[in-house]
């Protein structure tokens, strides 16, 4: 179930804020279905019972022989009246109370007299107004309306059809007032049950609701976590280069406290690099004069053997102080990046040591532009190659692109290293025993310095053994 999840913070932020919203808006759907259908029927209730006091105050009121003719023009199909000499015989029983408050506000709503009786009851819903049928008691049919001879269920069925399923659902309601002269005043009409919770129009609503709440949160949630993705490519650029420009310190208070912080490490990490630089470049100048004054000594010896030796060696101490100057200054020291035609660089640092009679070559490359710092990388390529020559024999170049990286292939015919020892070969001052040694030169820091400014181009060099031998470097670049 958890692999369906986000794993972006963004998504999981979004996720969780949008089911909170529509578990509360379902909530809030469902208090507002009911509120809106006690709404419904207490102004029905209230409508119909005023309805109903009215008329029978005016019937009321009017001569007798006046009543039926006014009886049967009050009388529509959705609200029938009818005279009756006999009181109802049966009402149906009042379940949830509303008859009963029917009946007390329509005889408050009536003068007072000793006899004055008031019987009301509520049907079964039914499916729609004027369906509600006269029961025995209310069986007194008023003469043909304008309608013609049209029944009541017809007249019912055809306000269904126009009304629609839509329009809600009715109770029917039953109310019979006894007047003055002893005759019963009754009358059936409908009472709203409540609407459809349901209706296109809610559902409209609801969804214009829900794509505005979606691009809001949409908005707010990546306006929350934006800052961390400037703060992860913050940290990237630092792992490259500790002289970057430090971060702007906006946003929120928490993503300000971070920002500084993140200011204050960086800070502190370019002093300890700036630092350690300074202590290597001091230990090389106190370094360096003794070893003049051996090379000055050293020159006075008369053994010629003896003499080379010694100078050789002092010139070898020379150069490791030298190359581990040069690697820490290098770690502090930013380049200008400017684009530059890749393929064009490889193949000038190939030339130049072609031209100085060194075994290497490159297959042919169209050109490759790409943003990066050429003093360092063009560095990087020279050790490469160097090493390729030293150690295997010669060296071939080449370079080729995707989409998305940019690689370049050094490849050589000499022994390889060991599995095991790929790993290591990297680190500082370290040198593969069985091919690089004192005789071939060099001081183990040429593979640590391409790496470290690989990495600070944001690529990868690696060292893999071909099937068919030697050794196959490898620098990717991401494009």
């Amino acid at each position: 179930m958890t692999r369906f999840l986000p794993k972006s913070l963004f998504g999981q932020t979004l996720l969780i804020l949008l089911l909170g919203l529509v578990v509360s808006h379902a909530i809030g759907a469902w208090i507002y279905a009911g509120a809106r259908e006690q709404a419904v029927r207490a102004i029905g209730g209230f409508a119909a019972a005023q309805r109903v006091a009215n008329l029978s105050r005016l019937v009321e009121d009017a001569p007798a022989d006046w009543r039926p003719r006014i009886v049967a023009a009050l009388s529509d199909p959705t609200f029938r009246v009818a005279l009756a000499t006999q009181p109802p015989a049966h009402l149906p029983a009042d379940a949830d109370g509303a008859a009963k408050v029917i009946e007390d506000y329509v005889r408050r709503q009536l003068p007072d007299r000793p006899d004055r009786q008031v019987r009301a009851a509520v049907l079964e819903p039914t499916g729609a107004p004027g369906g509600v049928p006269f029961g025995p008691p209310f069986d007194h049919r008023p003469p043909p309306g304008p309608m013609g001879g049209m029944g009541m269920g017809g007249m019912g069925g055809m306000m269904h059809q126009m009304m629609g399923p839509a329009f809600g659902v009715w109770r029917g309601l039953q109310v019979a007032v006894k007047l003055s002269d002893g005759q019963w005043l009754s009358f059936a009409t409908s009472l709203p049950q409540g609407a459809p919770s349901v209706s296109w129009q809610f559902i409209i609503s609801m969804a214009l609701m829900g794509v505005i709440v979606i691009a809001v949160s949409v908005w707010a949630v990546r306006r929350v976590t934006a800052p961390l993705g400037m703060l992860s490519a913050a940290a990237d650029r630092l792992g490259r280069d500790v002289t970057t420009e430090p971060l702007a310190e906006t946003g929120t208070r928490e993503m300000q406290q971070a920002t500084r912080a993140f200011n204050r490490m960086q800070e502190r990490l370019r002093r300890l690099i700036e630092s350690r630089t300074q202590m290597l470049a001091a230990l090389s100048h106190d370094l360096r004069t003794p070893l003049t004054l051996l090379r000055l000594r050293a020159e006075e010896v008369d053994d010629a053997d003896e003499r080379d030796k010694m100078l050789a060696t002092i010139a070898e101490m020379d150069e490791m102080i030298g190359t581990t100057l040069a690697f820490a200054r290098d770690e502090v020291r930013a380049e200008p990046r400017r684009r530059v035609d890749v393929a064009a660089l490889l193949a000038s640092v190939v030339d130049d040591m072609a031209d100085a009679g060194l075994p290497v070559t490159m297959a042919p490359a169209a050109p490759l532009t790409h943003e990066c710092q050429p003093g360092a990388l063009k560095r990087a390529i020279s050790n490469l190659l160097d090493n390729a020559v030293k150690y295997g024999k010669r060296a071939q170049a080449a370079i080729t692109s995707t989409a998305k990286t940019i690689e370049i292939t050094i490849d050589d015919d000499g022994p390889g290293i060991p599995e095991a020892e790929l790993p290591r070969v990297f680190q500082p001052f370290y040198r593969v025993e069985e091919s690089r040694n004192r005789d071939t030169g060099g001081t183990g820091l040429g593979l640590a310095i391409a790496q470290s400014i690989v990495q600070a181009h944001g690529g990868e060099l690696t060292l893999a053994n071909r099937p068919g031998g030697g050794l196959r470097a490898s620098i990717t670049l991401p494009v």
